[in-house]
């Protein structure tokens, strides 16, 4: 089999907003490019194979697949559109040479498309541009295409990347056009453009062989899998290549493996080529961004630059009552190696010790980031506390700063007197609003403190129709007190089963996250208390018999459903003083520090250095 040259080969990144449809594009890509037999059943979202993926309905990790098509390979990156996933993003453009921008036929480019499609730019990308979902009611592909032109320019693109090449179509029914008259058949026109527009990588076969690693995989036969694009030669299983670090120390090791993508799987390939996405096994420890190469004195190529994390969370060690129960990974070594795994494949997480032990300090981009690493953390047997998130302060120039976002808000127009008055509450600076169509759209500078529980609080005032998106914008000096969470708790004093005849006189102080029958300990927080103090109560004390009651009374007692939250939604709510403990099968929420009687100790001697210090 003749090995593949440069100029049949295209790398390309798929980039998109949240739901803007590109997983589903890449699925009709794969189908009609005849990667798949008539008969063999394709999955939808095939390339969304971790479960949470699949239950959220968004794209997490970046990844690989490869079309054939007319002789050629057209490698496809697909990648996350959630901001919290930016890390994803940043790191494989150093693998491409393009980017299908695929943007909604009717929402237009958000808050998304904006920060992926200005790092592409910025690494000098060729865009083309998709407008999906022409199938939509209220489609208006003229609007878009104008919006995105504006936002090109918004961008400082080039003049090549401004007059970029756009195409219109549904990933759904499987078809693109050039223009909006023409007939709607398959993706024909798309393959061609692709072919036609984006470059061949720049990689020259007879150089030295040389990859910058911009992903990690891993391979229960042969171990850690470098992923990356060939910049120059060839390598092929048995080759003595050299691993070179950040810091430029320098390891040699042998080829074991060199893979290729090819539809949803990888195969063994001969040689890894020039310009073409490949998988290198043969190091023990292999991290993204390090580079491999044929001589011990090949230079490291250069890495994209990373936006740094803006939250820090603690994870600690369950030391509640219930441990263990679920579990069985719940030592701090445990979860201190499994923290620092993630780290060493997720490029936009860092994992700290800090000086209580037991205790790990993670910055990340956001709460969904870590949210989600917390529920990957579960379904693999781990026990874990983990605290509201803060945001990553700076000293810049003697100044104190913190991060800000540019939000961008929409919602129905009777909303937006609640929106601006909790934006407003949250210190955000609104930038700009524009009502279209019976609904308003809100662009803001905001804190990223005070982003922390906001779309939680945007959908109770939109009763479900609000809608937001957001990226990081600069690091500027602090703006003040922001009070997230204006109620505090029902804590619970005993530790045992919680009684419905208990539970139905609670439920007239405040909300209650808990129903009858289910344990509870001393500390644990069982609802919520519509006053800011923190209210002890007891949830386990059942109905005393005596002879004017008999035992049947209060069978009818009515409890309405109690609140239920999400990982994310949990994380959120928490005060500082409290954590999530994050189980195998439960979630619940907790004080600190269980004791109430060591909160009331805790309280008082913060009074008291309070008072002190305000003396002196």
């Amino acid at each position: 089999m003749a090995a593949i040259l440069p100029e049949n080969i295209r790398n390309i990144a798929i980039i998109a907003h949240v739901d803007h449809g590109k997983t589903t594009l890449v699925d009709q890509l794969l189908r009609q490019s005849g990667s798949f037999r008539e008969n063999q059943a394709l999955e939808e979202r095939a390339m969304d194979s971790m479960d949470q993926e699949r239950e959220r309905g968004i794209t997490i990790k970046a990844k690989n697949t490869a079309v054939l098509w007319e002789r050629g390979t057209i490698n496809i990156v697909d990648t996350p559109g959630h901001a919290d996933f930016g890390g994803e993003v940043e790191r494989v453009m150093k693998m491409v040479d393009g980017v299908l921008l695929v943007v909604d036929a009717h929402e237009g480019p958000q808050a998304q498309t904006r920060f992926v499609l200005r790092k592409a730019l910025a690494e000098g990308l060729t865009p083309v541009i998709f407008v999906n979902k022409l199938d939509r009611p209220n489609a208006d592909p003229a609007g878009v295409h104008d919006r995105v032109l504006e936002l090109l320019l918004e961008l400082e693109a080039d003049e090549d990347q401004f007059n970029a090449t756009f195409l219109y179509g549904s990933g759904k029914d499987g078809f693109a056009i050039r223009n909006l008259e023409d007939e709607r058949v398959d993706f024909e026109p798309l393959f061609e453009t692709i072919r036609d527009v984006i470059p061949p990588p720049e990689a020259d076969p007879r150089a030295g062989f040389r990859m910058l690693v911009s992903n990690i995989d891993w391979s229960d036969y042969v171990g850690r899998v470098a992923i990356g694009k060939v910049a120059g030669g060839k390598v092929a299983a048995g080759d003595t290549i050299w691993r070179i670090g950040k810091d430029g120390e320098r390891e040699r090791g042998k080829v074991t493996k060199v893979f290729e993508y090819s539809a949803l799987a990888t195969r063994d390939s001969e040689a890894g080529v020039a310009g073409n996405i490949v998988g290198v096994s043969g190091f023990e420890e292999m991290d993204i961004g390090e580079t491999l190469a044929g001589s011990e004195d090949a230079e490291m190529l250069p890495f994209v630059a990373i936006d740094p994390p803006t939250v820090q969370m603690q994870f600690a060690v369950n030391d509640g009552p219930f441990v263990g129960r679920e579990g069985n990974r719940v030592t701090s070594r445990e979860i201190a190696d499994r923290l620092r795994r993630e780290a060493r494949t997720n490029v936009s997480i860092q994992v700290e010790e800090t000086d209580q032990a037991g205790i790990f300090a993670v910055s990340a981009r956001g709460a969904m980031q870590v949210a989600v690493m917390v529920e990957e953390m579960r379904r693999e047997g781990f026990e874990v506390l983990v605290s509201r998130p803060i945001v990553i302060e700076r000293e810049i120039e003697g100044k104190r700063c913190e991060p800000y976002e540019t939000l961008y808000v929409e919602a129905p127009d009777d909303a937006v007197g609640g929106v601006m008055k909790s934006l407003a509450e949250r210190r955000a600076k609104v930038e700009n609003i524009a009502p279209h169509s019976g609904r308003t759209s809100i662009a803001a500078t905001i804190p990223t403190r005070g982003l922390i529980g906001f779309e939680f609080e945007l959908l109770n005032i939109t009763s479900g129709e609000g809608i937001l998106s957001h990226l990081f914008k600069e690091y500027a000096p602090l703006c003040g007190d922001i009070r997230t969470r204006n109620t505090g708790t029902l804590v619970s004093m005993e530790r045992g089963t919680a009684m419905a005849y208990s539970l139905d006189s609670l439920e007239d102080r405040g909300k209650l996250f808990i129903g009858p029958g289910e344990e509870v300990y001393e500390g644990m927080i069982v609802g919520e208390n519509p006053r800011r103090d923190d209210l002890p109560v007891n949830p386990t004390k059942a109905k005393h018999l005596t002879n004017h009651r008999s035992s049947g009374d209060g069978k009818g007692i009515q409890l309405s459903p109690p609140m239920r939250f999400s990982l994310e939604r949990a994380i959120e709510y928490i005060s500082p003083d409290e954590y999530v403990e994050a189980t195998p099968k439960t979630l619940r929420l907790r004080k600190r520090i269980l004791c109430g009687h060591a909160r009331k100790r805790v309280e008082k001697g913060r009074a008291v250095r309070g008072v002190a210090s305000s003396r002196v």
